[in-house]
């Protein structure tokens, strides 16, 4: 029997709002799949199963330097992420020896003893958003998700995040499926250019913070260059707000879907760390990972690629592969084992995953410690997805902080 099309076009408006139907189909009939990205019109393979995206993320022949290894057709359609500003050079596309320099440098802001003292701050942050919430005309759990990393992040790196805003939109823009290449080139330029100013206001003040860290990195008589300063703060702000907003947000609407989970959760909160987990390979906050490029011709999982060509590992297709994970469609915060690739894996595995853990640990069982009877204030099929290619976050999602007649806790 001949295979059935993909059931939603990759990148369309479908496919945001639900992109496991097209990736269960891509696993099954076309695990390394050829298609067209929409920006630019360029020729793209997209990864799916567990075991491929593993191996795309930690194989040595490709590079997420597009620079370096990228083909002319990616080259000129206005996709090298922030091409002709610092975030050109940013950690997430650096290779050896440049990654292990930069990388080891970083890592020196993220010791135990450090992500121990987060745990605080995120608390307090949290118990006012949850203030905020409860004063809100309209509450709105996005809204409270995208200000705990903003003010979190804040504290953390001792710099202010008065432009949180600006920022979340600028990412927006940097990463929606749009075919205006100076609308994109901008919004990496206002990132860098954000970092620049806060870099230059922190060196007057520093102190026992992340930023601190950064600006005073050494190994021996090497440091961090000023762009390179510039790409690292661009970094967090960019993994810092986006991601940890996305995963709050759906991990929010996982549980109003599950309320059974959401009960098993609320009885015990020894099941919290693991519950994080199983948020992240349920639907995470990327939908897939950056662009990697074939440093030469080359065969990968039984499909040839020539050199140049840009790969896009599917996360979330390898976090609901059943190849990988026993019934991968649903939702179990007691599910052991899960190793799931949702912070990335190999070289570029995410740099805040460990805050990223401390602020979910905290915000999801809180919202609704506080709120029991949490519902959402639109009906289910209204709750939509951002159009953006790489992360996977609600538009909004309104919400009855104390429940609706005839219906507690978010039960449908």
């Amino acid at each position: 029997m001949a295979a059935s099309p993909l059931p939603t076009a990759l990148f369309g408006y479908e496919y945001y709002q639900n992109p496991y139907p097209a990736f269960a189909w891509l696993r099954e009939n076309s695990p390394v799949h050829e298609f067209r990205f929409p920006v630019g019109d360029v020729r793209t393979w997209i990864v799916t199963r567990f075991e491929d995206v593993h191996a795309l993320l930690g194989d040595p022949r490709f590079s997420n330097d597009a620079a370096a290894y990228a083909d002319r057709e990616f080259l000129d359609s206005g996709m090298v992420m922030g091409a002709d500003t610092p975030v050109a050079r940013i950690l997430t596309v650096l290779d050896p020896p440049d990654h292990t320099r930069v990388r080891k440098l970083a890592m020196g802001a993220f010791t135990p003893r450090r992500v121990a003292q987060w745990r605080e701050p995120t608390e307090r942050i949290v118990a006012a958003s949850l203030d905020a919430l409860a004063a809100s005309e309209r509450p709105d759990v996005v809204e409270y998700a995208s200000a705990i990393p903003a003010a979190v992040i804040g504290e953390i790196l001792g710099i202010p995040m008065t432009r949180y805003n600006d920022m979340l939109h600028a990412i927006d823009r940097a990463f929606r499926p749009d075919d205006d290449k100076d609308k994109i080139q901008r919004a990496f330029e206002d990132i860098a250019e954000y970092g620049r100013e806060l870099i230059a206001e922190k060196r007057t003040m520093l102190g026992d913070d992340l930023m601190s860290v950064f600006i005073e990195a050494r190994d021996g008589n090497d440091r961090l260059t000023g762009d390179e300063l510039v790409s690292m703060l661009a970094l967090m702000i960019m993994a810092g707000l986006d991601t940890t907003r996305n995963l709050i947000g759906s991990a929010v609407l996982a549980l109003l879907d599950h309320p059974g989970q959401r009960r098993l959760l609320m009885s015990d909160p020894e099941l919290v760390p693991g519950a994080v987990e199983e948020f992240l390979r349920y639907d995470g906050a990327l939908t897939v990972g950056l662009f990697r490029f074939a440093k030469e011709d080359l065969e990968f999982a039984g499909s040839r690629l020539p050199a140049g060509a840009p790969v896009i590992a599917a996360l979330q297709a390898a976090n609901r592969d059943p190849g990988r994970f026993t019934d991968p469609d649903r939702l179990d915060i007691t599910r052991v084992g899960t190793r799931h690739v949702g912070f990335g894996h190999g070289l570029h595995n995410c740099l805040g995953a460990a805050l990223a853990r401390v602020e979910a640990g905290v915000a999801i069982p809180a919202i609704f410690e506080r709120f029991p009877d949490l519902a959402l204030a639109v009906p289910r099929a209204e709750v939509t997805y951002s159009e953006n290619w790489l992360l996977r976050g609600l538009d909004s999602l309104p919400v009855h902080l104390h429940g609706t007649d005839g219906e507690k806790g978010g039960a449908r």
